[in-house]
């Protein structure tokens, strides 16, 4: 049984005499233990996604089911890592993960509480930087903050909104393997969304293209078999992974090609409505 589903679910924003539906018919299965890459063009409703998965944004039509059962709002049972970090900058790095570990384990002790910090702190390599605010640290250490407060909750499935979008390639790798890494030491349940072809390959199971938008639905599914771990520096000598993502490339250019087509045959068969002009006669 699937840990997480979508089931033809359909959302929108707006009134309804004006309303932008930006996904429509959305099928999704996620199995436990499973590390899952949707990837989309920017704007075809990626982070929409990751909000209904993490229970931020309700359906307007079918059905999102945790452990087979209606999932509701969001809670600690799936952890969303954001594009922007989301810290508080009055607290500290350690601040910032004792807030959510208070908040979801408020019988813990003080004592123990301090080593269960120290120790995601340690995780993501921000060891020595526990008293440092969020406006003292780099990019890449504001997301390892980010991360390391998503993992102390200890979620159930972590759900990844293009945390790494705006790093620079550099720390964008770094980052890239720490969370593989981590992800391979419990095998946590992870759904990531991302616009880079590549940064799928290299660390999911599964890959699952989302059409561009409005009405954006989830497409043809890539299985990755590269075998784990998986080395960044021999990857792109890898015949199976040049295939892989050649095919996945090809397949992401022509169904936005095949949108682009949609939406001028949609405006070619709109009405010819003439403007009214007011005036004087």
């Amino acid at each position: 049984m699937a840990i997480l589903e979508l089931d033809n679910t359909t959302v929108g924003f707006g009134q309804a005499h004006r309303r932008y539906t930006v996904l429509e018919g959305a099928n999704l299965k996620v199995h436990e233990n499973e590390f899952v890459a949707i990837i989309g063009f920017s704007g075809s409703g990626k982070s929409t996604l990751i909000s209904l998965l993490g229970g931020l944004v309700l359906p307007d039509a079918g059905e999102v089911r945790f452990q087979g059962q209606a999932a509701g709002g969001p809670g600690p049972d799936r952890g969303i890592v954001f594009q922007n970090y989301s810290l508080l900058p009055w607290l500290t790095v350690y601040g910032n993960i004792e807030l959510a570990v208070k908040k979801v384990f408020p019988q813990m002790q003080r004592n123990e509480r301090r080593d269960y910090i120290q120790k995601y702190i340690d995780q993501v390599s921000l060891t020595g930087s526990e008293k440092k605010r969020p406006a003292e640290l780099s990019g890449g250490m504001r997301q390892r903050l980010s991360l390391a407060r998503t993992l102390s909750m200890q979620p159930e499935v972590l759900l990844l909104d293009e945390p790494l979008s705006a790093l620079d390639a550099l720390t964008r790798s770094v980052l890239q393997d720490e969370i593989i890494r981590l992800w391979e030491e419990d095998r946590r349940t992870v759904v990531m969304v991302t616009n880079d072809v590549d940064e799928a390959v290299l660390m999911a199971d599964r890959i699952v293209p989302l059409t561009p938008g409005p009405a954006a639905r989830l497409g043809r599914e890539f299985p990755v078999t590269l075998d784990r771990p998986r080395d960044r520096a021999t990857l792109n000598f890898n015949p199976e992974f040049k295939k892989l993502r050649n095919e996945i490339t090809r397949y992401m250019l022509e169904i936005n090609e095949d949108a682009k087509q949609l939406r001028v045959a949609t405006e070619l068969v709109l009405p010819d409505i003439q403007p009214i002009r007011i005036g004087v006669a």
